[in-house]
């Protein structure tokens, strides 16, 4: 059965207290569990991603082929199956002097089907490099981090966004001109530009050092998070422009003993009512995990209003879950999910809504052995199909390494979707539509504007966004019934 869930009552802007509520069922699979040779160990808090072909892709931080150069493997990039085959496609260190990279740190699929990414060590200069990968495998190195004097061009990439412009845009860990890590702009071709350098500000009051990649809003801005710095100390929320204009909203820990949160090593994720939602890994009202507390859920508008929606540890013995190191997905449904490595059995899967309700979907090491997995650092996606599908740290039933983590997926009784690719454009561009069983579709629509189109495969469309189309949902017509976008496809002027 689904765990019982807390309804959140605020009080207020800043303070929130929690009331049980009743949740309905859902269903848990283990997929895969991962070996510790090819195809990886330990995803830590790197999430999956949905490729083109309907198959989840994905990284590790340790395993793979190369044990000489990392003791315990210098990380994968992996494919797994909805049906739970897992494959490892890419061994990072497979040049010498791990030119090619190593210790990934997240993976996107950038809308030529091929997916993109950062990785924290190796390189040709050992600080990390922005890569491309094809879903067969084959790696091309985009940009060396560190190719700059005194590094100002960043150090150990983190996770990086495609926006809407076709470029991508990243943070960095370290460097910058004053050491403390960058944001940046890099073209598909390579071409890298730093837009900020962070503590720039005096008492580094912009924040450093940030752990997370990026969000690009609706207003086309970017927003996102660092774990150190600000007024208080506790970590920021900013925003900066694609041109590079850079702006604060919001200094973690501005509220008594850090009731609002702090350190958010995590990315932002926007909802349909144009809020940021996140999560800090300690801080809130709760002081179980003594001494900086045990993590919060946050809401933050445009511009800069503040909501605590969550203090983790709220229920006894933590069973609703401490300290998320990942951010927030949205489903289609409207609501947000995420997970929690602490509390709860060995971690957990929760739901919550904008407004704050609260609930636990699933306790991880229920199963004998802990085969269901233990310590879920990433946090979930949901896929086209309805499900939620996410990795453990540890646990698994994998006869070469039984702590090397799992695969899982979640059904929460969600219908299909459909998703774009890039989920913004002009009139007249070419986008991707993915989604499930889309062979025989009939009819696309931008928000009730009639598109022409071509379906590709099973799994994907190519449809010109119509002249005349306005912001709003994209409507897919199939054999098998109609789907809806789950983000409302932003047309631009």
């Amino acid at each position: 059965m689904r765990a019982l869930g807390l309804r959140t009552f605020c009080i207020g802007i800043l303070f929130c207290v929690a009331s049980v509520v009743a949740s309905s069922a859902q269903t848990f699979t283990s997929l895969a569990s991962f070996d510790g040779g090819p195809d990886g160990a330990q995803p830590w808090y790197l999430t999956v991603t949905q490729g083109a072909d309907g198959n989840f892709y994905g990284e590790t931080l340790f395993g793979g082929n190369d044990t000489s150069s990392c003791s315990a493997g210098c990380g994968t990039v992996f494919k797994v199956t909805p049906s739970g085959t897992l494959t490892g496609i890419y061994s990072f260190c497979a040049l010498a002097n791990c030119a090619d990279g190593s210790r990934p740190s997240g993976l996107i699929l950038g809308t030529n089907g091929n997916f993109y990414g950062a990785t924290g060590d190796g390189g040709a200069h050992s600080s990390g490099t922005v890569f491309k990968i094809t879903p067969a495998g084959t790696l091309t190195t985009l940009y060396n981090f560190c190719s700059q004097t005194d590094c100002t061009d960043g150090a150990g990439g983190n996770g990086l966004v495609q926006g809407s412009d076709g470029n991508f845009y990243g943070t960095t860990s370290g460097g910058g001109a004053n050491n403390h890590g960058t944001l940046f702009k890099i073209t598909p071709a390579g071409k890298l530009t730093t837009l900020y350098s962070f503590c720039s500000q005096t008492n580094c009051d912009d924040g450093f050092e940030p752990a997370a990649g990026l969000t690009q809003g609706s207003d086309g801005n970017l927003y996102g998070t660092t774990g150190f710095g600000g007024a208080h100390n506790g970590g920021t929320i900013y925003k900066i422009t694609p041109e590079g204009q850079f702006t604060t909203l919001y200094a973690f820990c501005s509220q008594k003993d850090c009731s609002d949160g702090e350190n958010s090593v995590a990315g932002l994720v926007q909802a349909a009512n144009g809020n940021f939602y996140g999560t800090t890994q300690v801080g809130g009202i709760k002081t179980s995990c003594r001494p900086y507390g045990c993590g919060t859920i946050f809401e933050l508008t445009p511009s800069g209003q503040f909501t605590t929606l969550y203090s983790f540890c709220s229920e006894t013995a933590c069973i609703d879950g401490t300290r998320p190191t990942s951010g927030l997905t949205l489903g289609n449904d409207g609501n947000l999910y995420g997970v929690t490595p602490g509390g709860g059995e060995r971690g957990v899967i929760f739901e919550i809504t904008p407004a704050g309700d609260y609930s636990v979907l699933h306790h991880f090491c229920r199963e004998a052995g802990c085969t269901d997995g233990v310590s879920p650092l990433a946090g979930v996606i949901q896929s086209t199909n309805g499900l939620f599908y996410g990795t453990t740290n540890y646990g698994g039933n994998s006869s070469s390494c039984t702590s090397c983590g799992t695969v899982y997926g979640l059904s929460t009784g969600l219908s299909p979707f459909v998703s774009a690719l890039p989920a913004a454009g002009k009139a007249g561009r070419v986008v991707g539509i993915m989604g499930n069983n889309l062979t025989g579709a009939t009819s696309v629509t931008f928000n009730g504007t009639p598109a022409t189109f071509t379906v590709v495969s099973s799994t994907v469309i190519k449809a010109t966004v119509p002249a005349g189309a306005t912001t709003g949902t994209i409507q897919v017509t199939t054999p098998s019934g109609t789907l809806n976008s789950n983000v409302a496809f932003v047309v631009l002027p």
